[in-house]
């Protein structure tokens, strides 16, 4: 301590917070440098926009947000309160009361339409990971309480070739800038497939979960990263929750605790949503 009274802890911490102050000051200086440099636009339709990375007013309504009522299991969204099963003091849909999956709660932030879709398929398919910053943040508010009880974010894995042809694995994106929002540490580096699959789109659930029957596995030595904690399974489409229970079972094999899963979209179910 000198004279002033001012400790060499008192003087570090002045120091880191000078050094915050100009940090926050250089980003707000580079992002003024390039909206001018590169106006921003919107993300899916490139009309004007005020900051970056975000969209226009009329694309922002196209997205249809997945609330409540939906099954409290799964997820998928019901067109009505009536549409579930009451089940332990919440609505299950159908499918979950008859063969419950592995993990214990998926959310998903978006029901994947079209609206949703000009923001996954382009994030998938075509490089544009500028879009997981915007659907990591719609996904930290649709997982808010997954996220708090949460102690490790994995990523569904690629298939080696599939990885390949894409260049990323975009569950893996996701996971690591939802655990910059949430300080939740991510493991990309526990699951892996050890074979490829099929598309699973025209198949129902038993052809499903026949395919992926011993698609997964773990990196060795992942076990001991998982073992006795609860794990939050990042993916960017929910379909019938098929790979998100194979996955699931590979995980509490190994010793986790608790498996919940959370996406970016959830495709609804055609069953539910058809008309009586």
């Amino acid at each position: 301590m000198n004279r002033a009274g001012i400790t060499p802890d008192d003087r570090s911490a002045a120091g880191r917070e000078g050094l915050n102050r100009a940090g926050s000051a250089f980003r707000r200086l580079g992002g003024g440098i390039l909206d001018a440099l590169l106006p921003p636009t919107c993300l899916t339709c490139e009309e004007p926009v005020g900051v970056q990375g975000g969209q226009c007013p009329a694309c922002f309504a196209g997205l249809a947000f997945v609330t409540a009522p939906l099954c409290d299991r799964c997820g998928v969204p019901f067109p009505h309160g009536g549409a579930g099963v009451p089940h332990l003091e919440a609505l299950w849909c159908e499918a979950c009361v008859a063969a419950p999956p592995a993990f214990t709660q998926a959310r998903a932030a978006l029901r994947y339409d079209a609206g949703a879709k000009a923001l996954i398929l382009p994030f998938k398919h075509r490089d544009r990971t500028e879009l997981t910053a915007p659907l990591a943040r719609h996904m930290a508010r649709a997982g808010a309480e997954l996220l708090r009880r949460a102690e490790l974010l994995v990523p569904v894995p690629l298939h080696r070739w599939r990885l390949f042809r894409r260049r990323h694995n975009q569950a893996a994106l996701l996971a690591a800038r939802l655990s910059r929002i949430s300080h939740v540490p991510h493991a990309p580096m526990v699951l892996r497939r050890l074979r490829a699959t099929q598309p699973l789109g025209e198949l129902g659930a038993r052809a499903r979960a026949a395919v992926l029957e011993g698609a997964f596995g773990l990196i060795p030595g992942a076990a001991a990263r998982i073992h006795g904690k609860r794990l939050l399974l990042v993916d960017d489409v929910l379909t019938s929750g098929a790979t998100a229970d194979a996955c699931a079972r590979t995980l509490l094999a190994a010793g986790a605790a608790e498996v919940m899963v959370l996406a970016a979209a959830r495709v609804p179910d055609p069953r539910i949503e058809r008309p009586a």
